[in-house]
């Protein structure tokens, strides 16, 4: 068993941690930055916040053999990344979480610190860029460009050739139609229609997805 950590300790953790186990992966710690959440996995310790991080990071006596991934969800995008990038300058290695029932095409282009929960499918010449989510059911099919630090919800459908921006969060069960783009740091709520593109930091829902306001 490989040792991994987890930043992050709400939902998002309890959903990866169930199947750490299957790929080979032994939980020893659990961070967050909010100073009053508590560890929720029973006998797994939690620290908080980067103060909380170095201090067991001294305990470590051998950190390049621990794995890391950022359990951080919804439109926090930028705090998964920047996040992902201290840990990795810390020398721990940073990896892909890929939950036993996903689908990923040989074609499909995986960056480090994703995680694809169950059921997903990433389909053929698919790119995923660094720590992006993909969460349950959802589906990207041929040549989707997802940019870091996106966040997919559960059910999602992005049909063919749909490019997504940095930071942004796409809705549980929203369907993004082809060759469609959505802006860096924008929100398109739950079970929208996107039938055209979206520009940047901006929240968009609806069928057909509107622009409702500013995402700053």
């Amino acid at each position: 068993m490989k040792n991994i950590i987890l930043w992050g300790a709400s939902g998002q953790a309890i959903v990866v941690e169930e199947f750490l186990s299957q790929l080979g992966y032994k939980l020893i710690a659990v961070f967050d930055n909010n100073k009053v959440v508590k560890s929720p996995f029973e006998s797994i310790p939690i620290y908080h916040g980067t103060s909380g991080f170095y201090n067991w990071l001294k305990t470590e006596e051998d950190t390049k053999n621990v794995s890391y991934t950022v359990t951080i969800g919804g439109s926090k995008g930028q705090e998964r990344v920047d996040i992902y990038k201290m840990l990795a300058s810390s020398g721990l290695q940073g990896v892909s979480i890929v939950h036993p029932t996903s689908f990923v095409a040989s074609s499909a282009f995986i960056a480090n610190g994703c995680q694809m929960l169950a059921n997903t499918a990433i389909c053929a010449r698919t790119q995923l860029g660094l720590a992006t989510i993909v969460n349950t059911s959802a589906i990207l099919d041929h040549e989707c460009i997802i940019s870091k630090g996106v966040h997919i919800a559960p059910g999602a459908t992005l049909a063919g050739c749909v490019q997504v921006g940095d930071f942004s969060f796409i809705g549980a069960g929203a369907i993004i139609l082809p060759r469609i783009r959505i802006g860096k740091n924008t929100i398109i709520g739950a079970g929208s229609v996107v039938t055209k593109n979206i520009p940047d930091n901006v929240v968009a829902y609806g069928n057909p997805a509107r622009i409702i306001r500013d995402n700053f």
